[in-house]
């Protein structure tokens, strides 16, 4: 396996095509082109009996990127009815040097009952979440899920700035004032396993 680095490339900028080569890390694939989605070089990977892959380098190491499948930790920026906004900051137990955004729709919210859930009953600015990466999204953004029963908010503080314990899947309290407040809670995996 031989590689190749090659000219500094931007976020956009067209690599090659699928014909000839298969996409690495710090790409993406749109109509059949492979792009880059980071500042850095060109990478070319020979491989025996296979397409090239194209991957991008930053300085002299390899970016870890959040890739579909992957269970990432992300804090919540912002909520609105159809979608919330989050900071991507850890990849399974590995912190990231520079957080990626991401989406969490509403549909991709829960498994069951999608159309009665109501965002602002499932996350607020500033928890911490567990999502799945489902997709690449769009240049912007990676969208995520939470639509496992492991997946959901792993922290969050109360109205009166305490952290908060989980109660119920869909429910966490504060321990000082005792109130009650809505979320996607993760399930009993998560907090069994810290």
């Amino acid at each position: 396996m031989a590689a190749e680095v090659g000219n500094p490339v931007i976020p956009g900028q067209r690599l090659g095509s699928i014909d000839q080569f298969s996409a690495g890390l710090g790409t993406y694939v749109r109509q059949r082109h492979i792009y880059a989605s980071l500042v850095g070089y060109k990478d070319i990977i020979s491989q025996a009996g296979q397409l090239p892959k194209i991957q991008i380098k930053t300085g002299n190491v390899s970016c870890n990127l959040p890739t579909i499948g992957k269970v990432v930790t992300a804090k919540v920026l912002n909520v609105n009815p159809r979608f919330c906004r989050v900071l991507i900051i850890c990849i399974g137990t590995t912190p990231l040097k520079e957080p990626f955004k991401g989406t969490i729709r509403k549909e991709d919210i829960r498994a069951t009952e999608k159309d009665k859930v109501d965002m602002y009953n499932c996350f607020k600015p500033g928890d911490a979440v567990l999502a799945e990466v489902i997709s690449l999204g769009d240049p912007r953004s990676y969208y995520l899920s939470t639509a496992k029963n492991e997946l959901g908010v792993i922290f969050a503080k109360s109205t009166a700035g305490h952290p908060m314990v989980p109660i119920s899947w869909t429910e966490m309290q504060c321990p000082h004032t005792e109130k009650i407040e809505l979320r996607k809670v993760a399930g009993i995996k998560y907090w069994t396993d810290s």
